[in-house]
């Protein structure tokens, strides 16, 4: 039987409102929360300039360079073209806000790319460069302090064990700790045949590519905590090796192994170990001894980009490795070739 009752019916409408209520109550915490993360995107997305499409194959100039020679170790900034570091282009967006890192290399090339990246993103940083590589190097101080953080310079020699583990101890000390490692400097000489590497040549490259690598990778363990990074520079002279490389491309199928095996002992202490491994990049290796001046002319020109890299187009690969966003990448190998498919 239906029911007639006014106030029984106005019971009924009022307990379906108050259930209504209490439905809608309990659903808008839940939808404000991705409401207030989209809104808080679209603040963010306001302050970044936008950032125009640009075609790969055009963005930098391609060979033929210029024939140019420097003594090793060679300086970017008397380069035809300069190298692009992202001095001008690199624009942060807070990935490594508070982070502390040691950049091997750091005054020039690959290693520059990442200091400025890393600095613009948020973190202090220490470069550690040869004494003859100054004039580079306070470029790059000098770009870390304008992105408003702490640059710690380090000049010395990696190949001596006693500098590379005061290298650590320095840059923890002047960072106030370390959570970052970029393991990057390398010695690079073109040379024909087996029999013209002198043991010194040898020695000299060993020692600086897995040596230092080694010995600075060992002190700085004991001082990173979990979420810390660290990352190599391998090459696809580890994949696919130019016969004139002979000695720099043993070294760079060791570091490869060493980031596999690494990552595998660190990862229970929450250390993530990967690589990158670079095709060709202009940076003072090529100009300094690493490439003939016949091969100089055309750098680049055999991969599918027909041109070679800018350190400024891996300086994103380093900010990633190091970032928590990849805190499920560990033991991997990053190529970045110019489409030749290596690694």
């Amino acid at each position: 039987m239906a029911d007639n009752n006014p106030v029984s019916t106005s019971r009924r409408h009022l307990a379906g409102f108050a259930a209504a209520g209490i439905v809608a109550a309990v659903a808008a915490p839940a939808a404000a929360a991705p409401a207030a993360a989209q809104n808080a995107g679209k603040l963010a997305q306001q302050d970044l300039p936008k950032v125009p499409l640009k075609d790969p194959f055009k963005r930098y100039s391609g060979p033929p360079f210029l024939p140019q020679e420097q003594d090793w170790p060679g300086l970017a900034k008397e380069m035809s073209p300069k190298p692009d570091h992202g001095e001008s282009s690199y624009i942060g967006t807070g990935r490594l806000v508070g982070r502390k890192a040691l950049i091997t290399g750091g005054d020039s090339g690959i290693g520059r790319a990442a200091a400025i990246a890393y600095a613009r993103e948020g973190a202090d940083v220490a470069i550690s460069y040869l004494a003859a590589e100054e004039p580079d190097a306070r470029e790059v101080v000098q770009l870390i302090q304008q992105a408003g953080r702490k640059a710690i310079a380090l000049p010395g020699d990696i190949r001596d064990p006693g500098f590379c583990r005061k290298l650590v101890a320095d840059a923890v000390a002047e960072l106030g700790g370390l959570d970052i490692l970029v393991s990057n400097a390398a010695r690079q000489h073109t040379t024909d045949s087996i029999l013209d590497i002198s043991d010194d040549y040898f020695d000299w490259t060993i020692k600086t590519n897995i040596y230092a690598m080694f010995w600075i990778v060992k002190a700085a363990i004991p001082h990173m905590p979990p979420g810390s990074a660290v990352v190599c520079t391998t090459s696809v002279n580890a994949y696919n090796p130019e016969p004139d490389l002979l000695d720099y491309s043993m070294t760079k199928g060791a570091i490869m192994i060493f980031v596999k095996a690494l990552a595998k002992q660190m990862i229970s202490k929450g250390i993530r170990v990967n690589g990158v491994a670079p095709g060709p990049f202009w940076t003072p290796l090529q100009v300094s001894g690493g490439d003939s001046q016949t091969k100089l002319v055309a750098f680049g020109s055999e991969t599918p980009i027909g041109r070679p890299g800018q350190p400024a187009e891996l300086a994103p690969i380093y900010v990633l490795l190091a970032s928590a966003e990849a805190s499920y990448v560990t033991g991997q190998i990053y190529g970045a070739t110019g489409g030749t498919g290596n690694p």
